[in-house]
């Protein structure tokens, strides 16, 4: 038997882990789920009443609740992780568990990085389905004509103001939107191996700290690279170089997420021994 990774013994893994982690894990979801819910009641429900007319802005909360609660969703599952083994007790039946390191991690990421991203979308989703269909059938019609003008004319374009959320904010805009969540997960995972007591807030302080130092790091490049020069062309909103940014910015994130792995692998292999 493969001392590393077997599956049958990693599917045991994940089962043994649901027993522990899956109460706290679905009581956090509930909690997610009534947010949302009462945020969408709060902002929607006179409308839903039809006792004011509609208005488009009216949906603008969506992208700021889906942006904000998501990150602290998907930040505190991944930061109360690993935190039993800053617990000698706990510590030590984790340890007696027969299974290797590699599984224990994957499973790990299992949780942290896949399970609560799916499911806080599909809770945002159903959410903003069943709002959305509501109010679809209270406004029949909600939508706007727009024109511009290109080299053939006036076109007309229609605006959907009743559009689902992930209609309207597809990840087809930027594909780095799938990467993100594994790069926050991988950083809360960490700190909750890394540290013993107040994970989240000790990981939070020094994310904004490392992400102060680096922003303050490109801030001064940039300025000692490009002070005193002329710009001879500009970059457009799409097209080529657009792109090249898009991918870099998406390779970056790729390794820093793989090394965060790293390092949270060789922590949990350290408290094995």
């Amino acid at each position: 038997m493969n001392n590393t990774f077997n599956i049958q013994r990693f599917g045991l893994l994940l089962k043994r882990q649901w027993l522990e982690f899956g109460k706290i894990y679905l009581i956090t979801l509930a909690v997610a789920l009534g947010v949302i819910v009462t945020f969408y009641s709060f902002s929607l429900w006179g409308y839903i009443a039809e006792t004011k007319p509609f208005y488009e802005r009216a949906l603008n909360f969506r992208e700021p609740l889906f942006l904000i609660f998501g990150f602290l969703f998907i930040t505190v599952i991944a930061s109360n992780y690993f935190a039993h083994l800053g617990q000698k007790p706990k510590a030590i039946i984790d340890l007696m568990i027969p299974a290797s390191t590699f599984e224990k991690f994957l499973t790990g990421i299992f949780f942290t990085a896949i399970l609560s991203t799916v499911s806080f979308i599909f809770i945002f989703y159903v959410t903003d389905l069943a709002f959305l269909a509501k109010l679809r059938s209270v406004y029949h019609s909600s939508s706007t004509r727009t024109s511009y003008t290109d080299a053939q004319g006036a076109v007309a374009i229609v605006v959907d103001n009743l559009a689902y959320f992930f209609s309207k904010n597809g990840p087809h805009v930027y594909k780095g939107l799938y990467i993100i969540p594994f790069f926050v997960t991988s950083i809360f995972l960490l700190g909750s191996i890394y540290f013993n007591k107040f994970h989240y807030i000790k990981t939070t302080i020094s994310a904004m700290v490392f992400s102060g130092i680096w922003t303050a790091i490109i801030f001064k490049s940039g300025k000692l690279l490009f002070d005193n020069r002329t710009l001879i062309n500009r970059m457009g909103n799409n097209g080529p170089a657009k792109d090249n940014v898009e991918l870099c910015l998406a390779l970056l994130l790729v390794l820093l997420t793989l090394i965060f792995w790293s390092i949270t692998y060789v922590r949990l292999k350290e408290k094995q021994v």
